[in-house]
């Protein structure tokens, strides 16, 4: 544990369907088996994390949720500065998973009810200034959390959309990590986020630093890297289509994201990520292939799937062991992905 202000990590790509929720829950799950107390947070209005790690199956659930356990949510811990009172944000309660060092701040889909006065707070603040607290308020409550509750690492579960919530999460953060899957259509997004990142940076710019109750961090964010998922395997590497796309959206990165990031002093330097003995050459942490059979067992669980015992696969003979093997094989993968994001962020 430790007395700094833990940073603070967004998982962002406004392409859907490239396992940013699975990935914060597996790698917080992983960080947490190292030893460091992990607060995962879900910042999407429709609380994907939050169902995967509770278990819950409906509204009802939610609403029960919310109903026992008032502020542990991060709609309703922002509620203050949303609604305009004078009382001052106070850290959000937190829920136990079953890893002891692994916690949750849970979602809410009235996080989404927000956007609209978000977005008029980030772009009209300098003319009403009573708005000017809102854009930084959302990851200050962030950090005053982890500092009450001795989290050593906060890991942002975040919508992929490129909306005001989305940006006050991202130009909040520390570091943030971009998961990807092997097609056309993701080797997309990351041009779109060379040209969304810098413009999302200069409209922060006055609110970092200065006499705010919640200015944003006088650094801005810093890319760590990609996650390349959600392929096929073939003798252990990705197959020979998904090699093909991971290699062109690395070039991607290499060529049109990371220069515009490195002119807003916003990424690690190749020598950093390649010190920090990623799974691959810069800037890609991890290739993590397709879970397959296992998500079903995770999510029945709610557990990783490298947590899973052999009596939670509910499998025998060959496809027991066959599913044991690749589960092990995701625990050497995280490990070492853990491993990684722990030196390059410095926990």
């Amino acid at each position: 544990m430790t007395d700094q202000v833990p940073p603070i990590i967004a998982f962002f790509n406004h392409k859907g369907g490239v396992s940013k929720t699975t990935t914060t829950f597996n790698l917080g799950w992983a960080l947490a088996d190292l030893g460091k107390k992990v607060l995962i947070v879900d910042g999407d209005p429709q609380c994907n994390l939050t169902g995967t790690v509770l278990g819950f199956d409906g509204v009802d659930d939610f609403e029960a949720f919310y109903k026992k356990n008032p502020n542990a949510n991060i709609s309703d811990a922002l509620d203050p500065v949303f609604r305009g009172a004078n009382a001052p944000l106070k850290p959000a309660s937190i829920t136990r998973t079953p890893n002891k060092n692994l916690f949750l701040l849970a979602g809410n889909i009235a996080l989404a009810e927000n956007e609209t006065q978000i977005a008029v707070a980030v772009s009209t603040s300098a003319a009403i200034p009573a708005l000017q607290n809102i854009p930084g308020s959302i990851c200050a409550l962030l950090r005053m959390t982890a500092v009450a509750e001795k989290i050593d690492v906060v890991l942002v579960d975040m919508s992929p959309s490129v909306g005001a919530l989305n940006q006050c999460f991202l130009m909040g953060s520390d570091f943030f990590i971009v998961p990807t899957s092997p097609d056309y259509y993701c080797n997309q997004a990351i041009t779109s986020l060379a040209r969304v990142i810098p413009r999302w940076n200069a409209a922060i710019s006055s609110f970092r630093g200065g006499a705010l109750l919640y200015p944003f961090p006088t650094q801005p964010p810093r890319f760590c890297g990609i996650i390349s998922q959600r392929y096929r395997p073939r003798l252990g590497s990705p197959a020979s289509s998904f090699q093909q796309w991971i290699n062109i959206i690395k070039k991607t990165v290499l060529t049109e994201l990371i220069p515009v990031l490195q002119n807003e002093a916003m990424a690690i330097s190749s020598a950093d990520f390649i010190k920090a003995k990623p799974g691959d050459s810069p800037y890609n942490l991890a290739n993590i292939a397709d879970f397959n059979s296992l998500i079903a067992q995770s999510q029945k669980f709610n557990v990783p799937v490298f947590a899973l015992t052999d009596a939670q696969i509910e499998q025998k003979g060959q496809v027991l062991q066959n599913m044991a093997e690749s589960r092990d094989n995701f625990k050497a993968t995280f490990s070492s992905l853990a491993a990684c994001v722990k030196t390059l962020v410095g926990i």
